[in-house]
């Protein structure tokens, strides 16, 4: 069997990928505008593209089975526009290149009462669905994943750990049914050898709970004790603003997912049971536990802000024409440039940014009001990084071993700016890029250029000192 999987880059897709390739007798082919988020295999074809190039979409779906789409357009203005656009032209493609099954995720929900994320899911799935006489359709629909790395699962987290009490919305009362992200995966792995002909709806989920559960029950399996107090007066918006500042996700995230909150999403139907008997959904409780052990083994696969941010798949040559250049160059001396670049990929999340971390907090803070991501969203991992990964509010980019890694900025700026560590000729070169836009754009780089004086200076100078102590 021949599979095309596209949103490989994601959350679902990563780790879709990596069960697909446990399976024997099939060929594995990825469809991605970033090739270089995955490394070459032997047993995985790479095709490059994306689904509003017809040319290419239909190149890499030529020979193919079945047919995966895990794509979302959920950080652009107009995501709904753009949501029912690359459906029709998946759809259009795969009938004509002769694909027989479609495979999506989607959302639990009803279209009457759905908010205008979820809607553009449903719409997602009908347009999907809508040629059976062609080609077959399986559309799940999954409520809260809960799995380590989930955007979901990382507001519940953050939000009980770091409060002791909360005021909490009226909507912490809706019923939903979470699903395990492995569950999930599952599902949608043993679909690709499903022995059904017709399009389907599958609905999956755990035990029906309300969002107030949710988080009690976070509580209890990390053994905390803690107090909701629902209000009636916490308004959609103002519940965003809260969840952007107590949470990685930035407020578009944020604003999206409360405006769904506000109806049931609860499983309407049993053809998960009827078409996969052999799969039984663990409980939320045993989910929650599956997710923190993973975290503390530092085994987390993909996260939800992995293919966040289109902006930083720009062609980074234009770096050596930047309008503003900060380069700090400093000799290694006796030091290994191989422990030098071990050092350097420990940079952001809990490791701090080598000197002036309240500096980088209060930068994070400011970026958070504004919509950004601040330094919440953290890392992946503490120690490895890949292409793709997020640190912060920055995005690796570019990724050489032992010799370059190149960050992109992804916090609300009047420009673009990308920081770049090179180790060559026997020197740290680091060195920060800054695109402005208009006039603005310069007088951020200005009243900014003090202060990189100090931090940036540091930074380079802390990383040789931290791989000096390191090595001794």
């Amino acid at each position: 069997m021949k599979i095309l999987l596209t949103g490989a880059s994601g959350y679902i897709g990563g780790r879709l990928k990596q069960r697909l390739l446990l399976e024997k007798n099939i060929t594995l082919r990825l469809f991605m505008k970033q090739v270089r988020m995955v490394k070459q295999q032997s047993n995985i074809q790479i095709a490059q593209g994306n689904t509003f190039d017809i040319k290419s979409l239909e190149a890499a779906l030529e020979g193919i089975d079945t047919a995966y789409y895990l794509i979302h357009s959920m950080e652009s203005k107009n995501y709904r526009e753009l949501d029912r656009k690359s459906a029709q032209n998946f759809l259009d493609a795969c009938i004509k290149q002769g694909v027989k099954r479609i495979i999506y995720l989607g959302g639990l929900g009803e279209k009457e009462s759905a908010s205008e994320h979820l809607l553009s899911r449903i719409e997602t799935g009908e347009i999907l669905s809508s040629q059976p006489d062609k080609i077959q359709a399986l559309w799940f629909r999954a409520g809260v994943i809960i799995g380590s790395g989930s955007a979901s699962f990382e507001i519940i987290r953050n939000l009980v750990e770091k409060l002791p009490f909360m005021i909490t919305p009226k909507w912490v009362n809706t019923l939903c049914q979470p699903s395990a992200q492995c569950d999930v995966i599952e599902y949608l792995a043993q679909a690709a050898t499903l022995e059904e002909s017709e399009s389907t709806v599958i609905d999956i989920g755990s035990e029906q709970m309300s969002y107030k559960e949710l988080l009690l029950g976070y509580a209890r399996a990390v053994g905390l004790e803690r107090i909701l107090i629902p209000v009636p007066f916490f308004s959609p918006k103002l519940s965003s603003y809260w969840l952007t500042l107590m949470t990685p996700v930035p407020y578009s995230v944020a604003s999206a997912l409360i405006e769904g909150l506000k109806s049931e999403v609860i499983v309407k139907n049993n053809n998960a049971a009827r078409l996969f008997p052999m799969i039984k959904p663990i409980s939320y409780d045993q989910a929650v536990k599956a997710a923190i052990e993973e975290i503390k083994n530092t085994q987390v696969i993909s996260r939800w802000s992995d293919a966040s941010g289109e902006a930083w798949e720009v062609d980074h040559s234009i770096l050596a024409n930047a309008v503003f250049v900060d380069r700090q160059i400093i000799p290694l001396d006796s030091i290994n440039p191989k422990d030098l670049f071990d050092t350097i990929c420990t940079i952001g999340g809990f490791n701090g940014w080598f000197g002036f971390d309240l500096l980088w907090k209060i930068r994070g803070f400011v970026d958070k009001l504004f919509g950004g991501y601040g330094l919440s969203r953290g890392r992946r991992d503490p120690i490895n990084l890949r292409i793709g990964d997020s640190v912060d509010f920055w995005k690796v980019v570019d990724l050489q071993e032992n010799a370059r890694l190149l960050l992109y900025a992804q916090m609300k700026l009047p420009g673009k700016a990308w920081l770049e560590f090179l180790i060559k000729d026997g020197a740290l070169y680091q060195t920060a890029y800054f695109y402005p836009h208009g006039l603005l754009g310069r007088v951020y780089w200005y009243i900014m250029f003090p202060f990189h004086l100090f931090i940036f200076g540091q930074m380079a100078k802390n990383l040789m000192k931290r791989t000096r102590q390191a090595t001794q």
